[in-house]
């Protein structure tokens, strides 16, 4: 039979619980932005509001935090370099992450799948090593560079976006459906990363289908995974208080989701 003791005891931890889940989500104000080197992250975040125009991509050494403001409220942009070096600094702010962003170039996906499947393979992994009194970061993966799989102008409504959303897609799946099986012996790839790292006990690339299927973002085990298509224009004056104004159209999407995490 319960004594008081035991059911103070009790009382206790749900306290205890509900206070770390609260101050868990109240940290959650980061929005990490990550993925291989010249992927453009730089030039999306220079675009967002507070910034104005957008600067040239370019490889960065060192993670950069801005402030944002959306609909009144602050998020803090974080920026970690792709460089194999120090791209694994996004375990840091896994903490404070409210969102992970990760940017690929999908106008060269094709070519460069097995790197950036690496390097999504740790984001995964770190995610789903998060402990259950923490709440996952919402996931996007952004298509960027969509503009660039053909030549001439490309329209907020264009299937560009789509064609790219679907060849990211497709090739991430196919690479990470590689790294999978290649943990169980079924197909042997290089397990050593860029720069010596070791990704032979990296998991986290389950899914919750049938046995036997191959890996799908739909089926991930670590919840949801959105994708959008964006693009930019180096030197453009952007406006996004004016609903009339194209400028910015390529990164809107973005935006929209950003202000839908608030």
């Amino acid at each position: 039979m319960d004594t008081p003791t035991d059911y103070l005891h009790s009382i206790v931890a749900t306290v205890a619980v509900y206070l770390i889940r609260r101050r868990s989500q109240s940290r959650s104000s980061s929005i990490v932005f990550v993925g291989t080197p010249d992927a453009g992250k730089t030039a999306i975040l220079s675009t967002v509001p507070g910034y104005g125009q957008t600067l040239p991509s370019h490889s960065s050494i060192q993670t950069n935090t801005c402030s944002l403001s959306l609909n009144k409220k602050g998020l803090t942009l974080v920026d970690v370099p792709g460089h194999p070096r120090i791209r694994a600094q996004f375990r840091e702010h896994l903490a404070d992450a409210k969102a992970i962003v990760f940017v690929v170039d999908a106008s060269n996906i094709s070519r460069n799948g097995p790197i950036v499947a690496e390097h999504l393979h740790q984001i995964l992994h770190a995610v789903v090593s998060i402990p259950p009194s923490q709440n996952p970061p919402a996931m996007l993966i952004v298509a960027h560079k969509c503009d660039l799989l053909k030549t001439g102008s490309v329209s907020a409504t264009s299937p560009l976006e789509q064609l790219a959303i679907n060849r990211v897609r497709t090739v991430l799946e196919r690479e990470l459906e590689k790294r999978r099986r290649s943990h169980t012996g079924s197909v042997a790839i290089d397990e050593l990363g860029a720069e010596g790292e070791d990704n032979s006990e990296l998991g986290g690339l389950d899914c919750n289908g049938p046995p036997g299927e191959v890996f799908k973002f739909a089926e991930w085990e670590g919840g949801d995974i959105e994708f959008i298509a964006t693009w930019v224009s180096v030197g453009e004056t952007v406006d996004f208080e004016s609903e009339k104004s194209t400028s910015g159209n390529g990164i809107r999407r973005l935006v929209t989701w950003l202000e839908a995490l608030l």
